[in-house]
């Protein structure tokens, strides 16, 4: 019985909206045409029947009550030649209980009544006989005893039997309806029981499908209702899983799709985003290049011009691993080797401009060498070292660059003993490293280093500042453990 359920509920959950209410209405609507219909049938075979004996019994009250006497007098006046037989009316008596036999013959159910009716016909027959043959005896004379002996003998009993066959006929058939009356009264309370029984079916399919029915087609809608809410949330990662209902099914299936494409959409847009990022840094690192360029070779014209032709071979054999780094045969991401190398060749060029003011120390532990760094990363924040720190103490200054190892990231520091930053600046700084301030224009590269950083290795890695006004600046930079292939 389970399994016939559990079957029905499984091929109703796949019908569509529509064909759920019509199936509901059906459900309650045959119940009740099946029990209306075996009412009328019952009442209306019922009432045919007990209509028939009424009738029967109607037509038998017709048959003349005193047929016996009536019959039996005007026959005694047609012996004794009081009327003729034309006169007395007797044609016309026979006639009419003749027709009244053959009318409850036609109506007659009963067997044993049909049997009755047929006897009254004999005797009606024997009757006719039996008048016939006074009839004819009355033509003659010296006739009146045998007519006499006739009716006395023959027509009388005759007479007697009709009427008591009659009287059978009647009390049977009333009989009979008391019978069917009885029987009645039985089928209506069976009718009663099964109203009831029917009205308790009827009630519990009404009750089950005003629960199940509203249920079965607003659960698959409040469960797509409840995913777009969470896809509007900002939820991309739910899915919708209803399976009940062909309609619901399909807008299941489509709003998993959409929230497909909608994903398929922002990946591509954020990898367009990290594409125009890395343009964006890319062009600001070619707006910075030339400016360098210009004054180193403004240096080596100097040089040159002073004589010192050593330190002109050395400068330019620095600029040319500065711009050979730079380019990394187009890498983003290089190695701490690479990456320091880049720095020191920028120190040295830079201390050849600043040699009066400007000490540099690069320290990193080698161990740190093959992990992976973005491009230029390390020379910006050394470049705002000897810009904004040595540069500003008006005095000379030193830029240290150390490394360390944690459990599962390593720090690059690169700290000086410069001018510092005060606390109000250092906050400016700090919130224009995280949020581009296109009026700070001294932040730029901070900003760019943060954000490449965050592009390649995620939102837990990037710089951070440290600074005391008048002592000095550190900024760490903080990288995941990730080595060249």
């Amino acid at each position: 019985m389970k399994r016939l359920v559990r079957g029905f509920l499984e091929k109703y959950n796949k019908l569509t909206l529509e064909e759920k209410i019509r199936y509901s209405y059906l459900l309650l609507y045959v119940p009740v045409v099946i029990f209306i219909s075996f009412a009328l049938i019952n009442m209306w075979n019922v009432n045919k029947k007990y209509d028939e004996m009424i009738d029967s019994t109607s037509v038998a009250s017709e048959f003349s009550l005193d047929f016996k006497n009536d019959l039996d007098y005007k026959t005694y006046l047609v012996i004794v030649g009081n009327k003729s037989f034309e006169e007395s009316g007797i044609e016309e008596m026979l006639t009419d209980a003749e027709r009244v036999v053959e009318r409850l013959e036609k109506i007659t159910i009963s067997k044993d009544n049909m049997g009755r009716l047929e006897s009254v016909r004999k005797y009606l027959d024997n009757l006719r006989t039996y008048l016939t043959r006074i009839e004819e005896n009355s033509k003659k004379e010296d006739l009146y005893e045998e007519n006499l002996e006739i009716w006395e003998n023959d027509v009388q009993i005759v007479t007697t039997l009709i009427e008591d066959t009659i009287f059978e006929y009647i009390y049977y058939d009333i009989k009979d309806v008391q019978i069917e009356r009885t029987i009645f009264q039985q089928q209506f309370k069976v009718m009663i029981i099964f109203a009831v029984i029917a009205f308790v079916v009827i009630s519990a399919i009404m009750a089950f499908s005003s629960y199940y029915i509203p249920l079965s087609i607003s659960r698959p809608i409040k469960k797509i209702t409840d995913v777009t809410n969470q896809v509007a949330a900002g939820d991309l990662d739910v899915r919708s899983d209803v399976t009940d209902g062909v309609e619901a099914t399909m807008l299941s299936t489509s709003l998993n799709s959409m929230i497909d494409k909608i994903n398929e959409l922002l990946s591509q847009v954020t990898t367009e985003q990290i594409r125009l990022r890395k343009a964006e840094f890319e062009l600001l690192q070619s707006q910075i290049n030339p400016h360098f360029l210009y004054n180193t070779l403004d240096a080596i014209v100097w040089l040159a011009e002073d004589g010192q032709n050593e330190k002109v071979v050395s400068t330019v054999k620095s600029l040319s691993e500065f711009f050979r780094t730079s380019l990394n045969q187009g890498k983003d991401i290089v190695t701490i080797k690479e990456e320091l190398q880049h720095v020191k060749s920028y120190l040295e060029i830079q201390q050849i401009r600043y040699q009066d003011i400007l000490e540099y120390e690069i320290n990193v532990p080698e161990e740190l060498s093959s992990y992976l760094i973005p491009k230029i990363t390390i020379q910006p924040l050394v470049e705002n070292a000897l810009y904004h720190g040595i540069k500003n103490k008006r005095g000379p200054g030193k830029i240290v660059v150390t490394g360390e190892r944690e459990s599962d990231y390593f720090c690059i520091y690169v700290k000086d003993n410069g001018l510092g930053i005060s606390d109000e600046r250092l906050e400016t700084v700090l919130m224009n490293i995280t949020n581009r301030n296109e009026s700070e224009k001294s932040t730029f590269g901070l900003y760019n280093v943060n954000e490449r950083i965050k592009l390649d290795f995620g939102d837990l890695y990037g710089i951070s500042i440290d600074s005391v006004f008048k002592e000095g600046t550190t900024v760490s930079i903080k990288l995941p453990l990730k080595e060249s292939i």
